[in-house]
């Protein structure tokens, strides 16, 4: 995998080569921390959508093209806020929770595309996150494309040294259109 030098404030590597692929329309930013991701949409023409469950990461978010919502999507009574179908393209990055996975692709619009980055099993040697609550399994979200119907354009599994060494996987996904089936009746 290539390897660029990153802060805290640029965006991912992974997520500026695949945004030029977003679908004019409504971006959700997931988990998006201090908004480098939403910026960089927001500068392509995107209005995004910043969730995250830190009020002070959604103010370092807030701005221009920019609607952040506080919600804790992980809370026992949570109840995902979002349409099916409604955006264009969803980022994650640094961030997995398993229960939202069913959530993200209903929200996704036919032709949307996903881009997910996160860690993997094989990061507890470099340090956090180490729970495998919090790692990507072997080949995890190639499955998960592949069990809903999306078209892959690009997935890595591996070591990375930048911005820290670590184990990531990386998707960009396309959801297939949606299937229209028509009835016809004898007259």
């Amino acid at each position: 995998m290539a390897a660029s030098h990153a802060s805290a404030d640029t965006p991912s590597a992974w997520v500026a080569r695949f945004a030029p692929l977003l679908p004019a329309g409504e971006v959700l930013d997931l988990a998006c921390g201090g908004g480098r991701h939403a910026r960089l949409l927001a500068g392509l023409g995107h209005l995004v959508i910043g969730v995250d469950r830190d009020p002070s990461a959604l103010d370092a978010t807030a701005g221009p093209g920019i609607v952040t919502h506080q919600v804790d999507l992980e809370a026992e009574d949570a109840v995902w806020p979002f349409d099916a179908g409604r955006f264009a393209g969803i980022i994650v990055t640094n961030y997995l929770h398993r229960p939202l996975f069913p959530h993200i692709l209903r929200s996704l619009a036919p032709e949307g595309v996903l881009l997910y980055e996160t860690f993997a099993v094989g990061n507890e040697q470099f340090g956090k996150p180490s729970n495998p609550d919090f790692l990507l399994r072997p080949g995890e979200l190639l499955d998960f494309a592949a069990k809903s119907d999306m078209r892959v354009i690009a997935f890595e599994d591996g070591y990375v040294e930048t911005p820290k060494p670590a184990m990531v996987q990386r998707i960009c996904a396309v959801k297939s259109q949606a299937r229209e089936h028509s009835r016809h009746s004898l007259s």
